[in-house]
């Protein structure tokens, strides 16, 4: 119970410091870290050691993805390849659709690629998108991020529900078949907050331009494929690693393997797109890759997000360290709820320290053993009970998970935005496959 009140009184903090007082968000995340270890008795040692380490971890697997997901939207803006872009698109699938595809390719790009790397790597298109369309990006940046977020949780490759599945002894066929039915379920309800809430906060993609500007940079940026090709052929490396990851070794395992699992990891995947940005401007202007030029308007921006995002990371593992998680799911795990168990612990877990795949192999380790005391003996409902899992992993998205700082940084929101809409739109999904998930098991079990 001390756990869970200093938690509340943590997040309190984080969004009265950040809202009201202005703190930084950078120095909030941190005192709530340092104050809720303090506050919980845990050694002193430990609390420095998880803040560095979840610090250190969480810029060590996306900071340069972010800082190159930010050089890349730097030359495309700039360049108006991003507009040229944006064009074509919204001649396909028109002003009115633009939350429509990108919560659809969200749920496409998170099955083989993590979801934090998804958004970097999107966030220049959707901007571009939202500010061709004339539009706030509240609404397409949140479509985008729920779009990752399913697949990120129910659908295989993606390592949290593969262990979940690996756990709990699932049939990996019938997770990936009844996660993608459940992910795409949950992603129509997530695409209606998109549109129906989110896109009624109106936050502009691009402040700093005006339309006229944009016009006077489509005369001479670069055609709408070669924009294209700094933000899908990194995705397409990255898919291609996953694939030759499969246990069938469909590469084989000699060179191409390995070369593959190179070019595919996201940080080189995205500094081949950096490489490839630098070709987009038809006249390249002396110092534009310097640091006071484009490159260098690329760094400013991505230094707060990095070190934001880093904060948000250290906090999430001094709460892993405090032994929240395994409290709360072994509590949890005393009650009988039939299929609402596993993911009303996933719910409390993921809340609680802020790692989707945390509160997936958690709450799998702590169902396993009662799954033959629960009745769950067939694969269906093995499968179920993963995908129930991943379904509570996915709420909610808040100040302790590093993807929330992504999400919000990247798409110009506040905190007390980010709770309204990030967070209260992963509730919205993760409710929604649950239920889908429990329908499911009434018609197939």
């Amino acid at each position: 119970m001390l756990l869970l009140i200093v938690l509340l009184l943590c997040i309190f903090f984080i969004v009265f410091s950040s809202t009201k007082l202005k703190l930084h968000s950078f120095l909030a995340l941190l005192f709530a870290a340092l104050g809720f270890g303090l506050f919980t008795g845990m050694p002193l040692n430990l609390i420095v050691e998880s803040i560095n380490t979840g610090f250190g971890n969480t810029l060590g697997y996306i900071g340069i993805v972010i800082v190159a997901g930010t050089i890349i939207g730097v030359f495309l803006e700039y360049s108006g390849g991003a507009y040229t872009l944006a064009d074509k698109i919204l001649k396909i699938i028109g002003e009115k659709r633009v939350p429509h595809a990108m919560a659809i390719i969200g749920w496409f790009v998170s099955i083989p690629v993590f979801a934090d790397s998804g958004f970097v790597i999107l966030s220049p298109l959707n901007k571009a998108l939202s500010k061709r369309a004339n539009i706030s990006l509240a609404g397409p940046a949140i479509a985008l991020s729920l779009g990752l977020i399913a697949t990120h949780c129910l659908v295989p490759p993606t390592p949290g529900p593969i262990a979940a599945a690996g756990i709990i002894g699932a049939n990996l066929g019938l997770v990936i078949l009844f996660g993608v039915i459940a992910s795409f379920i949950a992603l129509f309800f997530g695409w209606l907050f998109s549109v129906k809430v989110a896109a009624r906060v109106h936050i502009d993609p691009n402040p700093e331009i005006t339309q006229e500007e944009i016009d006077i940079k489509m005369k001479e940026a670069p055609s709408a494929f070669k924009a294209l090709t700094p933000i899908f052929l990194p995705i397409i490396l990255i898919v291609m690693k996953s694939i030759s990851d499969f246990p069938t070794n469909p590469f084989g395992t000699g060179a191409a393997k390995t070369l593959l699992g190179f070019l595919g990891e996201p940080v080189i995947a995205l500094l081949i797109g950096v490489l490839i940005a630098f070709m987009l401007p038809k006249k390249r202007k002396k110092g534009i890759y310097s640091d006071t030029g484009w490159v260098g308007k690329a760094l400013k921006i991505s230094a707060t997000i990095i070190l934001i995002t880093g904060a948000g990371g250290a906090f999430g593992k001094v709460l892993q360290n405090s032994g929240l998680a395994d409290t709360i799911g072994e509590t949890m795990a005393e009650i009988n709820l039939g299929m609402w168990l596993p993911f009303f612990i996933a719910v409390i877990i993921k809340s609680a320290q802020g790692s989707s795949t945390v509160a997936l192999i958690t709450t799998s380790s702590l169902i396993a053993p009662l799954m033959p005391a629960l009745g769950f003996d067939s694969e269906i409902a093995k499968a179920i009970v993963v995908l129930s899992i991943g379904a509570g992993a996915m709420v909610v998205s808040h100040a302790n998970d590093s993807f929330f700082w992504v999400v919000t940084q990247m798409s110009h929101m506040d905190v007390k935005t980010g709770y309204k809409l990030q967070s209260a739109g992963t509730l919205v999904l993760g409710v929604s496959a649950a239920i889908s998930l429990w329908i499911m098991g009434l018609i197939f079990m």
